[in-house]
């Protein structure tokens, strides 16, 4: 199997290997945590929720990361990335244990999202470093297998997290604070999985390190401007069009995340445990679609390019989301979930090996963060749609056709620029 091949290729470059033990530890985390925090506030028998609670619950976890975003893209090109790692990770886990103590408390619910909140923030920073860091442990020739295989293979171990959060929340213990005080273990254990890189290996270069937070944060506002500035120069232009499709794309796959907790919770099961465990599988089946962009996107960007398998995966999501969707049943859900999986992680691989390809090594933390920060507005922004048109019980024929034609024109948009 060629993705058995591609990975036994790169698990020869240790530091890859370790770099990888710290992605799969952070985002195994990252999927228990946020399974505990969806619970939480979706399925909570006491909670009539909404898609309007849910989309106000996204802004607040999110929006407010979108202003400060950027300055983190300017640290991680400032500071040493093993030890954002580290000290990143560290910091998760006692705020994951803070939340965890929250939901025991009766304390308003503005401080339990001040909490979450923290641990987003932080998490943003983890994941554009992880980015940044990898063209570091592997040469150029397999920066396109490791973009395929690294952030998929932290993907899928986000989707297992998300997998053993079900689990322990529906046959172990009855209680979201344990599956949220296990994601501050895992956090603890990818800080712990950090030592073993070496302090300077993954960057930025020696001269550009500025251990101080004052001496990192002066001159932002410049380094942002030229961040952007590099991006923007004729020979990025493709960086540019494959972050504006994906961003698109993220607003598509945030409306339908939105609409699919709805129908979990409402219209498609009778109880919150029902809900529960079809959202649990959901989940589940939609990292087998990440799974299968692991192993098509090398051969397929190989052949079409990776601004031409971001086409194919826009052109595929337009006809196939109104086709699964539109019934508003068990089964085409669950296919459509697959879909969005393989499609919408088909993209991101290739967005990701195309900013890599492009962007200087001391402007990689900053893109990165930005390319965060667009995923996070673009998210919010769905859920503010889908609050808008979605009825109570998550059947929207409107919401769907939109996403098709989104797609659609993204396809569209992406053809056109690879044709000249």
């Amino acid at each position: 199997m060629a993705v058995v091949r591609d990975l036994r290729v790169l698990l020869r470059f240790r530091d890859f290997r370790r770099l990888l033990a710290v992605r799969l530890l952070s985002q195994g985390a990252d999927g228990v945590y946020q399974v505990g925090l969806a619970t939480y506030v979706v399925f909570s028998p006491e909670k009539q929720t909404s898609a309007t609670a849910i989309a106000s619950a996204m802004a607040v976890l999110l929006l407010p990361y979108s202003l400060v975003g950027p300055f983190a893209g300017v640290l991680l090109d400032r500071w040493r990335r093993r030890q954002v790692f580290l000290y990143g990770n560290l910091l998760r886990a006692l705020l994951a244990s803070t939340t965890a103590v929250l939901m025991l408390s009766p304390v308003p619910d503005w401080l339990f999202y001040i909490s979450a909140l923290c641990v987003t923030a932080v998490n943003r920073f983890v994941l554009a470093g992880l980015s940044a860091a990898l063209p570091r442990v592997v040469d150029e020739d397999r920066l396109v297998m490791a973009n395929s295989l690294s952030p998929t293979a932290g993907t899928l171990a986000a989707t297992a997290g998300g997998g053993l959060a079900f689990v322990v929340r529906l046959l172990i213990a009855d209680s979201d604070t344990v599956v949220v005080l296990l994601g501050a273990v895992l956090y603890l254990c990818s800080a712990l999985a950090s030592l073993r890189i070496a302090r300077d290996l993954l960057g930025p270069d020696r001269d550009l390190v500025q251990p101080r937070l004052a001496a990192a944060l002066s001159g932002t506002t410049r380094d942002l401007v030229a961040g952007v500035r590099h991006l923007a120069a004729p020979i990025r232009r493709d960086a540019a069009w494959a972050l504006a499709s994906m961003t698109l794309m993220r607003f598509c796959y945030g409306a339908l995340t939105v609409m699919l907790l709805m129908l979990c919770r409402y219209a498609l099961t009778t109880n919150t445990d029902d809900g529960l465990a079809l959202l649990g599988l959901a989940v589940g089946i939609s990292g087998a679609g990440f799974f299968a962009a692991a192993v098509l996107t090398p051969w397929a960007a190989g052949r079409l390019g990776p601004g031409g398998w971001i086409v194919v995966c826009a052109a595929s999501a337009a006809v196939l989301v109104p086709a699964l969707g539109l019934p508003f049943a068990t089964a085409p859900v669950l296919v459509a979930a697959f879909v969005l999986g393989l499609t919408t992680q088909g993209a991101k691989i290739s967005t990701d090996t195309i900013v890599q390809s492009s962007v200087d090594d001391g402007f990689r933390g900053r893109i990165f963060s930005l390319y965060d920060v667009l995923f996070n507005i673009a998210f919010v922004g769905a859920a503010g749609v889908a609050a808008l048109m979605l009825p109570p019980d998550g059947r929207s024929v409107h919401l769907v056709l939109t996403v098709a034609a989104l797609y659609g024109a993204v396809a569209a948009a992406m053809a056109r620029f690879e044709l000249r």
